[in-house]
């Protein structure tokens, strides 16, 4: 996502540079008419907005504060833009901290995957204050296709975030489970994809989804892991408010299940794969009587 995010902006005219721990992660952004940094501290000293498209929290608080991280380097009055899906605790104390070195952030979760990315056409839940996005200047409105301000509160646009994590988190695993389902009762897969698309029970989810499970493709354009991680988030957050969430325990426990089955690293689709093990079923793509 964060190549698709450097494209899109170079592509509005936004002058980028970028950086990855794998280098040639950054070879499209040099062809595209970018620039490549060797370090966060050789961003941070070129940039005065940098977006953070990282795995969870713990990546971003590593890109931010350690010695060449941005925090050290940036220019006073630069902005963050933290865009990893984290607990909503976390951002008012990235916020904290960074005001503290003249710098702000924006709490900017995003939605639309790799291919929304490269698009341009992602969603982001920002929240932070109004100096953060003044000094955001195009950045955002560059790289997506909608930007939600939510409020002058890091921790918000999060918030909304794990809301929409336990949505699609469950919507993959009820699709994985009705595909699943069908197959067991003898209906074509491509057909029962295509009457459900045209009724009532499609939701984004099965749309999108049950097409790789249909070409038997369960390359990772999100993974089993990043719902086992983002699934726990919400979990977690229900725990302390003390609110009860069975549909997300139960989904949590099939990407559980799935990781734990070696799945962990495909695309969160292959949850399916549950199901054949313990039904018998066999899948578009794979052999009789193995589910992969």
């Amino acid at each position: 996502m964060g190549r698709g995010a450097a494209l899109s902006a170079l592509r509005r005219g936004v002058a980028t540079w970028g950086y990855d721990v794998n280098p040639a992660a950054s070879d499209a952004i040099v062809e595209a008419g970018g620039k490549r940094a060797g370090s966060p501290a050789e961003l941070a000293r070129a940039c005065t907005a940098v977006l953070i498209l990282v795995v969870n929290a713990e990546q971003t608080e590593d890109v931010l504060f350690r010695s060449d991280g941005l925090v050290a380097h940036l220019r006073p009055g630069s902005v963050v833009i933290a865009s990893a899906t984290v607990d909503p605790a976390y951002p008012p104390d990235w916020a904290a901290r960074l005001e503290a070195a003249g710098l702000w952030l924006i709490d900017a979760p995003v939605s639309g995957g790799a291919v929304k990315a490269a698009a341009g056409e992602m969603t982001i839940m920002a929240s932070g204050r109004p100096e953060a996005f003044a000094a955001a200047g195009t950045l955002l409105d560059a790289i997506a296709g909608k930007v939600y301000r939510l409020g002058d509160r890091a921790g918000i646009g999060s918030t909304i975030k794990m809301v929409n994590q336990h949505l699609a988190g469950v919507h993959i695993a009820a699709a994985c489970e009705a595909m699943a389902l069908g197959i067991k009762a003898g209906a074509d897969p491509r057909q029962l994809y295509e009457v459900i698309c045209n009724s009532a029970g499609m939701s984004w989810m099965f749309a999108n989804r049950v097409p790789h499970i249909l070409a038997g493709d369960y390359t990772p354009l999100s993974t089993v892991n990043i719902f086992v991680k983002d699934l726990g988030i919400v979990l977690d957050a229900a725990r302390d408010l003390k609110i009860p969430l069975p549909l997300a325990a139960a989904a949590h426990q099939l990407y559980l299940g799935a990781a734990g089955a070696g799945h962990g690293r495909e695309d969160d689709s292959a949850v399916i794969k549950l199901y054949a093990a313990q039904s018998g079923i066999t899948l578009p793509g794979a052999t009789p009587g193995k589910a992969s």
